[in-house]
């Protein structure tokens, strides 16, 4: 069995992940961890599978053949785990470069981003645009989380940042 990840978007529509996820059984596919969002009218999808060799042409054949969707695709392997995974939510007004500011952040403390998602809402009172990202970070080091935390509100005086369940 090799392993592959797969980017795939079409234009939203009913049935859309059944097709997939029939294609992917028929060719002895199994779904292992994926993505899956709708975003302004756009289907968006990242999926990890294994598949058997043998099959790997004839579902991407398929997957082709599915109306209005494009697909990217490397092999790949089962990654190393980090230490130690914690989540976190941080809110801001929105403003352009958020993601970057917050990027360089984590990057400057050495700590790997395993899953980044934003949204854009309005302020319940004010109807303000709040920025919110939830993100899952790998920490070889706990002693990193006060650094983190202390570098994140550098952002401005607007961050509200917590940390969640750990995973």
């Amino acid at each position: 069995m090799l392993r592959y990840l797969i980017t795939l978007q079409a234009p939203d529509r009913t049935g859309l992940v059944e097709q997939i996820a029939h294609a992917v059984s028929r060719h002895g596919g199994n779904w292992l961890d994926s993505e899956l969002r709708h975003i302004d009218g756009i289907f968006a999808a990242i999926i990890v599978l294994e598949i058997p060799a043998d099959n790997w042409d004839g579902l991407i054949e398929n997957l082709e053949c599915i109306e209005g969707l494009t697909l990217t695709h490397a092999s790949t392997r089962a990654a190393k785990r980090p230490t130690h995974k914690r989540s976190y939510t941080l809110v801001a007004y929105d403003r352009p470069g958020l993601v970057l500011e917050i990027s360089n952040k984590i990057n400057a403390l050495g700590i790997n981003i395993e899953h980044f998602s934003t949204q854009l809402e309005s302020a319940s009172h004010t109807g303000v645009p709040l920025f919110r990202a939830t993100f899952v970070l790998g920490l070889e080091e706990l002693g990193k989380q006060e650094l983190l935390a202390e570098s994140l509100y550098l952002i401005g005086d607007d961050v509200l940042l917590d940390q969640l369940v750990s995973e």
